[in-house]
């Protein structure tokens, strides 16, 4: 929607564009009235207009070699130049919209505007409403979220079993920490009695040189023997601190998709869709420019047309096509009726737009490749500093747990050297000094089974950690399935609603409008959403479309349903414009570009104009809308006014 606080003037420079030598025009929020005869180049203002929004509607002079449109908004200048090269019509500059078929379907009502016309002609407006929605994007979303949520089940049902291993693990860690406990009071228990046992043999000792030997190397490999305990509790603490940096680092490269692409492929690929692209723009404008003089000829601008018809001084160009219905070609110079060149214009814009869609289509396809490439390039990098580190820990790791195997040797050896000690000293000291060798040896038994209790709950706290995260995991994934129920319910009814909206919007305003235009002999207009079987090459579909409904009440009362060729012009025209109108709601063009344009609505008398023009005021910052004199009379007096003839073909407003 038009937003209140935007005060920001918009400045339009044309040079040599469609009818158009020079001309500026400063344009205010709300609506500007561009007001003159028919070809006094309104229509040229309208299509520079979009031109330098990005659309392909713009001309160059007939007589220029180039033109060129420059746009300056918010602080920005935006430009399309547009120059003939080698008998083509090549474009270039910065437009503000790099794609314009929504603004082109539902923002620029100019007289061949696609929306306005689908319901003039009576064709599938439910298509017309879907142009700008990527339908077969949608379809690979809905294949991409259903293949990540089976993959989702499938881990799920690899974890099912967590529970009872947790309980089976946590069950053994409870009976090691109590057995833990036990050695611990055991050993201290132990300690105690050798201090007794000390002090006895102190009272009984006698000059024992050799024993006293012993003694001391067995107190000093006792030392030795703590001492490598303590460093192998430490190293194992480092490792485990370790292990979980790892980890934490190994998630992380899991978290990035493998870039697998053909990068000089996809580069390859991006120049050849940039020459594509290029090679569609220079067809598309050849075909814009060949569809805007034909328009301009049926219209009988004779600025345009007198040479083509070859009049001579004593009748007028358009006289001419109004009494004859024939025109002379000016490609073959032949005589054809008018009706056999606009069949052939017809032609041409399908031509034009499957250019646009083809042109489309490849843009959406660059976006793409640029972004992949992009994201590989950045994935790579990332994934080779985190696989360096990783390196890094892996030798840390591989240090430290030969350390491990070094000290476990130590502590073992350490072990042995002790009993052969207690052994030695039990030879040369009397029973008191007997029973102390049993105590210590006691003790060393106590303490070996104590170290292989912790190790052995060390191994089963990694196991219940390693299921900690796995429930970590699970929860993520229990919630990522929630997550990919609702993406795929979103995105399979995400057609529906839009279409469901574009009902609701046309149904809306038609209502408003009807009641604001005052015709007496509609009932009501509206527009229902059906499903159909039709024929999609050897098999028969379902598909949505839209059914135009018009009721009538005659001059007895009677309400009957009509069809859209029973209404009169005015009345179909103001059809297409909600309808239009509708589009812009639904897919809030409001929000790309901040310009409706609005022509050729002189079949609705004045009074209907000025109200489509107070209720179509609410939705663009910028509504700018081309009407005859006489009826721009009627539009409130308070609107920005352009004045448009031959005699200011070249001044500014």
């Amino acid at each position: 929607m038009s937003t209140p606080e935007a005060t920001q003037q918009a400045t339009v420079r044309i040079r040599n564009i469609g009818g158009i030598d020079s001309r500026d025009v400063t344009l205010t929020p709300g609506v500007t009235v561009l007001t003159g005869r028919n070809a006094t180049n309104r229509t040229s203002f309208l299509r520079a207009l979009m031109a330098g929004c990005g659309s392909d509607a713009a001309s160059i002079k007939g007589d220029a070699d180039e033109g060129s449109v420059e746009l300056e908004l918010d602080g920005r200048t935006f430009t399309r130049v547009l120059s003939r090269e080698n008998g083509r019509v090549e474009s270039s500059g910065t437009p503000y919209l790099r794609e314009t078929t929504t603004a082109d379907l539902f923002a620029f009502l100019l007289s061949s505007n696609e929306a306005r016309q689908a319901v003039v002609t009576n064709r599938d407006l439910h298509d017309v409403i879907m142009t700008p929605v990527d339908t077969e994007a949608i379809e690979a979303e809905i294949d991409r979220l259903q293949t990540e949520r089976k993959e989702t089940e499938r881990k799920l049902d690899e974890l099912s079993s967590l529970e009872s291993d947790e309980r089976s693990l946590a069950q053994r860690r409870d009976e090691l920490q109590s057995k833990i406990s036990d050695l611990e009071a055991k050993r201290d228990d132990v300690s105690a009695r050798i201090d007794e046992e000390d002090q006895t043999v102190e009272a009984q000792r006698e000059n024992q040189d050799e024993l006293d030997r012993v003694l001391e190397d067995l107190q000093e490999a006792r030392s030795e023997l703590e001492t490598v305990r303590f460093r192998l509790e430490s190293e194992r603490e480092s490792v485990e601190s370790l292990r979980e940096e790892r980890s934490d680092l190994e998630d992380e490269l899991d978290s990035f998709e493998a870039a697998d692409i053909d990068r000089e492929a996809v580069s390859a690929r991006i120049d050849r869709i940039r020459t594509e692209i290029e090679e569609l723009n220079t067809t598309i404008a050849d075909l814009q420019t060949v569809i805007q003089y034909t328009e301009d000829v049926l219209d009988g601008k004779a600025g345009l047309v007198e040479d083509s018809l070859g009049g001579d001084d004593d009748g007028v160009p358009t006289d001419r096509l109004v009494d004859s219905g024939t025109i002379t070609c000016w490609t073959c110079g032949s005589d054809v009726d008018a009706e056999q060149i606009e069949a052939t214009t017809d032609r041409l814009r399908d031509v034009r737009d499957d250019r646009r869609d083809q042109r489309a289509e490849l843009r959406r396809e660059l976006d793409d490749l640029e972004r992949d490439l992009r994201s590989a390039e950045q994935s790579q990098k990332r994934r080779q500093q985190i696989q360096r580190k990783l390196d890094r820990l892996e030798d840390e790791l591989d240090n430290r747990s030969d350390q491990i195997a070094s000290l476990t040797a130590d502590r073992d050896e350490l072990s042995e050297r002790v009993e052969q000690l207690e052994v030695e000293a039990s030879n040369l000291r009397g029973q008191a000094e007997s029973n102390l060798i049993e105590l210590h040896k006691k003790l060393n038994e106590v303490e070996f089974s104590l170290d292989r209790a912790r190790d052995e709950l060390a191994s089963v706290n990694d196991d219940i950690d390693a299921i900690s995260e796995q429930f970590d995991e699970r929860a993520e994934l229990e919630a990522r399935r929630e997550e990919l129920a609702e993406e795929l319910e979103a995105a399979r009814t995400r057609i529906q609603s839009l279409t469901n909206a574009a009902v609701d919007a046309f149904n809306e305003e038609m209502e408003t409008i009807l009641d604001h235009l005052g015709y007496e002999n509609i009932e009501r207009v509206w527009l229902e959403r059906v499903e159909r079987r039709v024929r999609e090459g050897r098999r028969k579909v379902m598909k949505t479309q839209f059914e135009l409904h018009i009721v009538r009440e005659s001059d007895s009362g009677t309400v009957y349903e009509d069809t859209i060729d029973h209404l009169s012009e005015s009345e179909r025209e103001v059809v297409g414009l909600v309808f239009a109108l509708a589009g812009y709601l639904v897919h809030e063009v409001y929000e790309d570009v901040p310009f409706m344009l609005l022509d050729s609505v002189e079949a609705i008398d004045s009074d209907r104009i000025a109200a489509l023009v107070e209720h179509f005021e609410q939705y663009p910052t910028y509504l700018v809308a081309a009407l005859l004199p006489e009826d721009a009379q009627a539009l409130d007096a308070a609107y920005d006014r352009v004045t448009w003839g031959d005699d200011v073909n070249s001044s500014t407003a």
